[in-house]
């Protein structure tokens, strides 16, 4: 159901055209993140890195080891096989490759001392992307690439 309103919010973003004019329409539907999953070759692996990495606690691991979920608060951070997304939608997604540019999605972990967090990553067999540095809006932000190819970003709170 579709309820005509005019707001600045996010939700009313999404226009309308009813026959030559447009309509800021809002959403009835809200959505949530609750999960953000990245796809790799062993999930159970790359729970395990997190784990040891950067301290995160593992939730669980489905048998058979094709999907791993991480305890990270309200929104999980979880690990796919591939093998798992060819299941969901034929063609399955684009595997994150070690070198060239990073996949076009980054997952932030979040810490009071991004340096020290940033050196651990590097220990724990990251690659360096970007070493950290204040940014303009007074957050420290520093990248790592982790072993499975995903972009890892390394944050103070916002």
């Amino acid at each position: 159901m579709w309820a005509v309103e005019r707001s600045w919010r996010m939700a009313d973003m999404f226009k309308t055209a009813a026959r030559g004019s447009a309509t800021i329409r809002r959403m009835a539907l809200q959505m949530r993140l609750g999960w953000v999953i990245v796809y790799v070759d062993e999930p159970a692996a790359a729970a395990e890195f997190y784990e040891r990495a950067f301290g995160l606690r593992s939730e669980f691991v489905a048998p058979g080891g094709s999907y791993a979920q991480l305890d990270t608060g309200p929104t999980k951070l979880a690990f796919a096989s591939y093998e798992l997304g060819e299941k969901n939608f034929p063609g399955g997604v684009r595997r994150a490759t070690a070198d060239g540019p990073p996949p076009n999605v980054e997952v932030t972990l979040v810490h009071e001392d991004v340096d020290a967090a940033y050196v651990a990553a590097l220990g724990a067999g990251c690659g360096p992307l970007a070493e950290p540095e204040d940014k303009p809006h007074g957050q420290r932000v520093g990248y790592v690439r982790d072993p499975f190819g995903t972009l890892v970003e390394l944050a103070t709170p916002l």
